[in-house]
């Protein structure tokens, strides 16, 4: 039997006959897809995807990513180069990292090798040696619109200081 709110002495704003109430309205989008490579596998060659990806056993290779996170396990180890939207190593990776948005090296981890990024952060006791290139977010637009834009790099900050004062 239902009863209302009222009789246990607590007034709520919303119905006590709505089971779903009470869900959260991240659960309408679709989850997030994560693959995973476990301890004890090893993989040589290219991995290509669209959906994030977990590593805690060995690669050997490629890893292009695009749109999504590379994560490298503690117990994971990369020689591989990396192409993906983010990066966070939390194990040893030996190869270059090229993202769209952040490369993350926590304290755990190791990284040999060239990145090159919008964002970049480094752990107290994170291991990086190589060079890193850090781009503006508004190079890294330019170059995967491919050149739509019509403006050349000199006359840029021209048109931004002139949208800015209109």
């Amino acid at each position: 039997m239902l009863q209302s709110s009222d009789s246990y002495g607590v007034k709520s704003s919303s119905p006590a006959s709505n089971p779903n109430s009470f869900n959260p309205v991240k659960t309408v989008s679709a989850p997030v897809e994560q693959a995973t490579i476990g301890r004890t596998l090893t993989i040589k060659g290219e991995i290509i995807g669209s959906e994030s990806l977990y590593i805690d056993g060995r690669i050997e290779g490629k890893i292009t990513m695009p749109e999504s996170r590379v994560t490298i396990g503690r117990n994971g180890k990369v020689d591989a180069s990396i192409t993906a939207k983010e990066v966070v190593v939390m194990g040893k990776v030996t190869g270059n990292i090229e993202c769209s948005d952040r490369v993350d090296i926590r304290s755990e981890g190791s990284l040999t090798g060239d990145v090159i990024t919008v964002r970049i952060s480094v752990e107290d006791g994170a291991v990086l040696k190589g060079g890193i290139q850090v781009r503006s977010e508004q190079k890294q637009e330019k170059v995967q619109n491919h050149g739509q834009s019509q403006a050349k790099p000199a006359e840029l900050p021209k048109a931004l200081a002139a949208t800015a004062g209109a």
